[in-house]
């Protein structure tokens, strides 16, 4: 054989130890995430919710990269050499696989919220259907610590753009009143401030910290870098609770933000060109701007079942530690109802068992879904799926399932259920929700 036959011989075998194991992998990931997408699809978690990756599949590559870069593991994969959304309703809007992208060909932004009557319809710059009343945060539908104060920053700056060289009328108490003390309000709010106009901010808990304040003991909050008002950055992924909470309470005390806690806004209404903002112990703030930054916890979803208002039924859990030796349920299959289980199940002696309406987990982030299975499988935790609480005794509680009611030793039952967000407010002020009007108009 010549020496070029032996030098094409050798880079054929070269090219075939080095293309061939990738063709397999790529075909075995291909069917994998053929065979999930289908699932998803089947379970309707695939469509947008609220914040999602969109896809342009004229650039794609098919390369992975977004799918690795995730934090929440299958929220993307590739099927057909394109990338494509499998669980939608894990995606919380990190945008680092938008950064991943080689190409460009992934933004993350948010789904048609037009079909959506829990969610407001937003302008561009988050004003509502009202004119000089806002929107940010979780209410309007998008998810995560840094979109909450990148959220409140922008809107802080648009009233600052409206108001300049606009002199506020004597009548005026505040120029923006903020509801809500969470990182979206207190960003909107410290941001008006630096822009030298009057904020007052409104919240209806005795503390600040809105969504975080519910937290459990020393969760981890994912911040990603975020830089808050006055060029506060934090340098750090991740952050607990009790840290979060301690340094939104420094940026408030640093600029002497003005905070009146324990009071609920009842209503809003735009009357000769201000707003007339009226709390439950019946005080009234005239502003020329209304930020509302209220999240979605609004009340706790109740079970609508016998026994719901005995004294162990719970809505929250702040401190697992405090639970010990004891045979509780945990009601859920989102997030919050997994922690909840999490923490209890740890090395304090409880029965923990989770009871979810549904056949499988499919809206919990990657990190809580292993530290769960673990859990499982160590028989910590016993699952009860495709279950509804049928009744809540004192000192047990009827499961409902295909196989017909189960009655179970219990002490405590936290319910992790959603909350009904504050629609009712929003009615009351006049802004425009989603649904099917909205989505046809």
């Amino acid at each position: 054989m010549s020496e070029s036959a032996l030098i094409w011989s050798a880079a054929a075998l070269l090219v075939a130890i080095i293309v061939v194991p990738y063709f397999v992998a790529f075909r075995r990931r291909n069917a994998r995430d053929a065979s999930r997408k289908a699932e998803a699809t089947r379970l309707g978690i695939d469509r947008p919710m609220a914040q999602f990756p969109f896809i342009d599949a004229a650039w794609c590559i098919g390369c992975g990269a977004c799918v690795t870069a995730c934090p929440e593991g299958d929220v993307l994969g590739v099927v057909g050499g394109t990338a494509t959304v499998i669980n939608g309703f894990r995606c919380v809007g990190h945008g680092v696989c938008e950064t991943a992208c080689p190409v460009g060909a992934i933004e993350v932004g948010l789904g048609d919220l037009k079909s959506r009557a829990d969610l407001p319809l937003l302008q561009s710059d988050y004003e509502t259907s009202v004119p000089g009343l806002f929107v940010v945060g979780e209410l309007g539908g998008l998810a995560l610590f840094k979109n909450a104060v990148v959220q409140g920053r922008s809107v802080g700056a648009t009233i600052a753009a409206r108001a300049r060289g606009r002199k506020s009328a004597p009548e005026i108490d505040a120029d923006v009143v903020v509801v809500g003390a969470g990182p979206a309000g207190i960003s909107a709010a410290v941001t008006v401030l630096e822009q030298g106009l009057r904020p007052l901010v409104l919240e209806q808990e005795q503390s600040l910290g809105g969504t975080v304040l519910h937290y459990p003991r020393r969760k981890l909050v994912l911040v990603q870098n975020v830089e808050l008002p006055l060029a506060t950055r934090l340098p750090g992924a991740e952050y607990t609770k009790e840290d979060l909470l301690a340094l939104l309470e420094r940026l408030m005390t640093q600029v002497h933000l003005p905070v009146r806690f324990g009071q609920r806004v009842m209503d809003v209404r735009r009357e000769e060109g201000h707003f007339n903002v009226t709390t439950g112990t019946g005080e009234a703030v005239r502003a020329r701007f209304v930020v509302l930054a209220l999240g979605r916890r609004g009340t706790p979803r109740k079970l609508g079942v016998q026994g719901e208002d005995l004294p162990k039924v719970m809505y929250k859990l702040i401190d697992a530690e405090s639970y010990r030796k004891q045979r509780v349920l945990v009601v859920g299959g989102g997030d919050s109802a997994v922690e909840a289980a999490i923490g209890l199940a740890q090395d304090h002696g409880n029965e923990v068992t989770l009871s979810y309406r549904k056949e499988k987990l499919v809206r919990i982030k990657q990190k809580n879904e292993e530290r769960f299975e673990k859990l499982v499988a160590k028989g910590k935790v016993r699952l009860a799926m495709a279950t509804e609480v049928a009744e809540i005794l004192p000192r047990a509680v009827r499961l409902k399932g295909e196989g017909g009611v189960t009655e179970i030793p219990n002490d405590f039952v936290f319910v992790f259920a959603g909350g009904e967000p504050p629609l009712g407010l929003l009615n009351r002020i006049g802004v425009q929700l989603g649904g099917p009007t909205a989505a046809t108009a």
